[in-house]
């Protein structure tokens, strides 16, 4: 079998790097897989038997700029014109602690494909010649689609615990729903083995499966595995079904995906509790205050009938209310609520402090006070022009000379 057409072979300044390495290269991993699927390729990456150092000085001469990202690991960096492409030396593993692996540079070839995670990702192909190298069976298994381990998955699992997340995530992107008994047992007997791991590491592997185009068979999957036991300790109690609810709704009105959306749909509808699992998942400040902000608005919508999606976009964000409808809304509130958000940007209240104090507020805490009072019944009006504030203001008893 010979690799398709494809445009990312085509890549400015890829030719020149082949030649550089005197040929003695094959496109490796997710391009191969990709490009036999039909799906938009990325990243590319090559292997070589030639060692860093003289890919390095190849690469030099040739007027290639070249990164060692990861020259302990055989890998180097070369930028191309249209981005970036990794060069790795063949390598076999000396040994591994389900965390890291220590490796030796190779000249074979299926050596080398030997020590990837499964048959799918273990796929070469020649530049040239388009020819395909298939060591394990990967052919027949994106035929399946299948996503199956190289050799023992016990094994391969005990070189590297994330594969366990990494099982679930490719099963989310191509398995569709069959399941190898082989892999699922191997993963739930070694679930507890995730708590060695960097939080960091965990949770990019759950959010990239959470992105995917449909993630609730892996999801379910994982829960019957009691995979989510290692990662979030207090799950919602209907994890399952509250993400099948909200894919069904992303793909039914077309709205993309999230991993933060997707993720609240699994955590505990507890602000506390949440928070405290995304801190121990080591999200960025910025998700955990979305999570926040979502579930908060989640627990405004469930206690005011009169709350809207607007209002909350106002006090948060477009996105967020968007989230706390998906997320949240009842079915018959829920394309109302989505109608608001179309086209539309929360306006800027347009009142200040300083502004009452003009009208004779005396400075102080009363004026934060007053001013939330007419922002908070603005909000209730629809966010009207400033004649309604003026109008508003003039009709109130405030204590202007207070």
């Amino acid at each position: 079998m010979r690799l398709p057409p494809a445009d990312w072979t085509k890549r400015q300044g890829l030719s020149a790097l082949i030649a550089a390495l005197d040929d003695k290269v094959r496109y490796v991993g997710g391009a191969v897989r990709d490009t036999l699927l039909d799906l938009e390729v990325k990243d590319v990456d090559i292997a070589t038997p030639l060692l860093p150092d003289d890919v390095i000085e190849r690469l030099k001469a040739a007027s290639i700029k070249v990164i060692p990202t990861g020259i302990a690991h055989g890998t180097v960096t070369a930028i191309l014109p249209d981005g970036p492409v990794e060069i790795t030396t063949l390598r076999r593993d000396v040994s591994t602690d389900g965390r890291r692996a220590t490796v030796a540079f190779s000249e074979d070839w299926k050596e080398d494909a030997a020590r990837r995670d499964f048959t799918i990702n273990a796929l070469s192909a020649d530049p040239h010649s388009r020819e395909i190298y298939d060591y394990f069976g990967g052919l027949d298994d994106l035929e399946g689609p299948h996503i199956r381990f190289i050799g023992s998955a016990a094994e391969r699992i005990a070189e590297d615990h994330l594969r366990i997340m990494r099982y679930f995530r490719f099963l989310a992107r191509f398995g569709r729903r069959q399941v190898d008994d082989e892999a699922f047992d191997a993963c739930t007997t070694a679930a507890e083995k995730l708590e060695t791991l960097s939080r960091e590491r965990v949770a990019d592997e759950l959010l990239k499966l959470l992105q995917t185009e449909d993630p609730r068979f892996a999801v379910n999957q994982m829960l019957d595995a009691g995979i989510f036991d290692h990662i979030i300790r207090e799950i919602d109690g209907d994890a399952g079904a509250q993400i099948s609810r909200l894919v069904e709704r992303e793909q039914r009105l077309a709205v993309a995906p999230t991993a933060i959306r997707r993720l609240v749909a699994i955590l505990p509808k507890d602000v506390h509790k949440a928070d405290a699992i995304a801190k121990d998942l080591k999200l960025s400040k910025k998700q955990q205050k979305a999570i926040g902000q979502r579930l908060s608005s989640g627990f405004t919508l469930a206690a005011d009938n009169q709350a809207n999606s607007r209002s909350i976009a106002y006090r948060t964000s477009v996105d967020a209310a968007r989230d706390t409808a998906l997320l949240f809304a009842g079915e018959s509130a829920l394309l109302d609520m989505l109608s608001q958000l179309k086209d539309w940007q929360p306006p800027t209240f347009p009142l200040t402090g300083g502004d009452l104090i003009k009208r004779g507020l005396k400075p102080g805490p009363v004026v934060a006070k007053t001013l939330a009072t007419i922002e908070t019944a603005w909000i209730a009006q629809g966010f009207p022009d400033e004649t309604w504030i003026k109008k508003f203001v003039d009709e109130q008893e405030f204590p202007l000379h207070s």
